[in-house]
């Protein structure tokens, strides 16, 4: 049975990858339907929603079309999420198959490594680093992925230590085979199955992270996401609860789509998981 047989099979990632998709398309028309900018104001402040036909989700405080802000957040929203957890790949994937694969101070130095940012708190430690090169989106990519690697290392590192020892992998040394090219072309490939389901999940976190960021004004002003249109809302939650609301509401259901996501492909990449 072919992947993409199991994934349609898979009642968990073929519903969270619909909805995914439903955002993506969001995502794809926002230039279409709105092609000016979406901080611009456009309108009068504090438009209900369902109330004037120009503005099908109203106005925030400032005037500026809450849909067309909907709209343009997702792709920038799925662009960091996604940049994010790449970066986290990266990072995660190379330091856990070097202290998966080498033993002694090579392996110790690098597993030493992953339990201190296992102790270092997340959020002061990504608000610090914010702090110090500013709220730019780059940054911020980066930044996110170098805080929600540790995770992706420590399964990475697991995998490699249990793929290490197999037949086809001493025979691989045997034959004079580099260490770089055991890892990346014997080991890697077999054991990357996991990781990428947890991967699908970091997105979701690198999102969360992202939305936390932009509630407490840490984020690009010059760029409009989900988070900080929920930020920009809670000055106003109990006169103007729809500003936080609506897109409150997109990220809950985006992060539960990836978490379907990852859960399917849980089951079908791990066949332990399979029911």
């Amino acid at each position: 049975m072919t992947f993409l047989t199991q994934f349609l099979r898979n009642p968990l990632a073929l519903a969270g990858s619909l909805i995914l998709g439903l955002v993506v398309l969001s995502a794809v028309v926002a230039p279409v339907l709105f092609p000016a900018d979406p901080l611009r104001i456009v309108g009068p402040a504090l438009v209900a929603p369902f109330t004037d036909g120009h503005f099908p989700l109203g106005t925030d405080g400032l005037g500026r079309d809450i849909l067309a802000l909907i709209l343009h957040g997702a792709s920038t929203t799925l662009a960091i999420g996604v940049s994010a957890a790449l970066t986290a790949l990266v990072i995660g994937v190379t330091i856990g198959a070097i202290a998966g694969y080498y033993g002694g101070w090579i392996g110790n130095l690098f597993g030493r490594l992953i339990e201190l940012f296992q102790t270092i708190p997340g959020i002061v430690f990504l608000l610090a680093l914010v702090s110090l090169f500013g709220p730019h989106m780059v940054f911020i990519v980066l930044i996110i992925g170098m805080v929600s690697w540790e995770s992706i290392a420590r399964l990475t590192r697991a995998e490699v230590m249990a793929w290490k020892k197999r037949d086809f992998i001493l025979a691989c040394r045997t034959i004079g085979m580099t260490d770089i090219g055991i890892i990346f072309s014997e080991i890697l490939p077999n054991a990357l199955a996991p990781v990428i389901a947890v991967s699908t999940l970091s997105v979701a976190g690198a999102i969360l992270v992202e939305s936390g960021l932009s509630f407490l004004n840490l984020s690009d002003p010059n760029v409009a996401t989900w988070g900080r249109l929920v930020g920009d809302g809670r000055s106003m939650i109990t006169s103007a609860w729809y500003i936080s609301a609506i897109p409150g509401v997109a990220i809950v259901i985006t992060v539960f789509a990836l978490s379907l996501v990852s859960d399917g492909l849980g089951e079908i990449l791990n066949p332990r998981l399979r029911r």
